[in-house]
């Protein structure tokens, strides 16, 4: 199915869109591609699987799209998800790690992860999509939204936890070769059908999200793709 410049892949349950996303990122991490990883409660399954199909991930980078603006063992840091569900359990880690320092004042961890950024293209890029459509911790209508030259700012909480974050804008995450969006469950329904069939709006932020040189997937199980047909 495509729809909207997206292609879509619809897995029967949560854990089969997992293994997908799964082997999306063991293919990406044998390639020693430059690998974008999203918090959350969704993709911690697929870092699970991943880490069993490609134990070595010696050749690969890996970074975030976006970082709450807590310490790195918080529990709710989303380097710490990663760093539990994928990097201890791989015999190999990752050549290369850069980690948003949630710890810091936010203006200048984003300044200094910009900084790291630059000059440096995501091959894949994982993204989840919240129930008002936000992506990364771009929420709807926030002014990060309209950013066209920055590649990394800090954000205004608007979402449980109300903590500052420092995201990924616009340019930045478009930039990618290959984006893929992990969205399971029947509460994030709607927001699909916004984010993948409406037109883009700034009330939705993962409509207004596609790759510009490669290729925008998003994997949904039945649940999260129910409304598509609306």
């Amino acid at each position: 199915m495509n729809t909207r410049g997206v292609e879509v892949i619809v897995a029967d349950d949560e854990e089969s869109a997992a293994r997908r996303v799964a082997d999306l990122l063991a293919a990406a991490a044998r390639e020693g591609s430059e690998i974008a990883l999203t918090g959350g409660s969704t993709p911690g399954r697929a870092y699970e699987l991943a880490a069993r199909l490609e134990p070595n991930w010696g050749r690969a980078g890996i970074w975030w799209g976006d970082e709450r603006c807590v310490a790195p063992d918080d529990e709710r840091s989303n380097f710490r998800l990663a760093q539990e569900k994928l990097i201890v359990r791989l015999d190999g880690p990752p050549a290369r790690v850069h980690r948003i320092r949630g710890e810091d004042e936010p203006a200048a961890a984003a300044a200094v992860y910009e900084q790291e950024l630059k000059g440096t293209t995501l091959d894949l890029l994982l993204l989840g999509l919240g129930p008002d459509g936000h992506v990364a911790s771009l929420f709807p209508h926030a002014p990060g939204l309209e950013e066209t030259e920055r590649l990394v700012i800090h954000a205004e909480p608007q979402l449980d936890p109300y903590v500052e974050r420092v995201t990924l804008t616009p340019p930045a995450l478009r930039g990618a070769r290959r984006i893929v969006f992990l969205v399971t469950g029947e509460q994030k329904a709607e927001a699909v059908a916004g984010a993948l069939a409406g037109p883009p709006d700034p009330a939705v932020p993962g409509s207004l999200i596609r790759s510009e040189h490669g290729e925008t997937l998003a994997i949904l199980d039945r649940q999260a793709a129910s409304r598509l047909g609306d």
